[in-house]
């Protein structure tokens, strides 16, 4: 097994997906998904929809109580509302992480996937964070300083037998729907809605950053 991608079913890691099949084919590929006590199960059923449609083995992890202490809007435990603006809007004159920021979430979800990858044989784990999301440090470990961090500790601790690959670190929203696009990325099934409605709300600032990068690509979304 080469990879072990995150995989939300969203857009991001749907791509990311996408450009690790392409790289080392479907049949060394596989996909960890993660429960964290988020407020529906919507991104779930896409990343369930989506290995389907690639034909590979998808594991899913149950993380919802390391976050049993957060008042995250994003969880089902918290009685704080999803913020309807985008990031950006949110953190007008601040620099700490927005309110849907789950303390240090994918700190977690890598050491999860770095400690069932190196299990499974695998030689790297795929992560699908890009520059919009730390962008005003609104989600810190999604920088590029934490992914070299995280990517330096995984190597250490698995004695240089996994790598952490992080393909869109650099890259914009926009530019992560422009890389599927070519790829026939399968975003008719993905979920990035904040909300767990039948459609997405198209007000959160996840719903808000998706319709912009469809936009700069002159695309129209699948999933709509």
């Amino acid at each position: 097994m080469k990879a072990l991608v995150l995989l939300s079913g969203g857009i991001d890691s749907t791509t990311c997906l996408a450009m690790a099949i392409d790289r080392y084919g479907a049949e060394n590929v596989a996909a960890l998904s993660v429960s964290y006590g988020q407020k529906h199960i919507k991104e779930l059923e896409s990343a369930k929809k989506v290995a389907k449609y690639y034909g590979i083995s998808i594991s899913f992890i149950d993380l919802a109580q390391m976050f049993a202490y957060s008042d995250c809007s994003l969880l089902s435990s918290s009685s704080e509302a999803i913020p309807e603006m985008s990031y950006a809007e949110q953190q007008a004159g601040k620099s700490t992480p927005v309110s849907t920021y789950v303390p240090f979430r994918n700190g977690l979800f890598l050491s999860a996937a770095a400690s069932i990858a190196l299990s499974m044989g695998c030689e790297s784990v795929w992560y699908g964070a890009h520059s919009d999301d730390a962008a005003g440090n609104a989600y810190p470990d999604c920088s590029e300083s934490f992914v070299a961090s995280m990517g330096k500790a995984i190597e250490e601790g698995t004695g240089g037998a996994l790598k952490l690959v992080v393909p869109f670190v650099r890259y914009n929203k926009a530019e992560v729907v422009k890389t599927g696009l070519k790829l026939k990325a399968p975003y008719k099934f993905t979920w990035s809605c904040y909300n767990g409605g039948d459609r997405p709300c198209m007000k959160c600032a996840t719903c808000l950053d998706r319709a912009r990068a469809f936009a700069e690509n002159n695309a129209a979304d699948p999933a709509l």
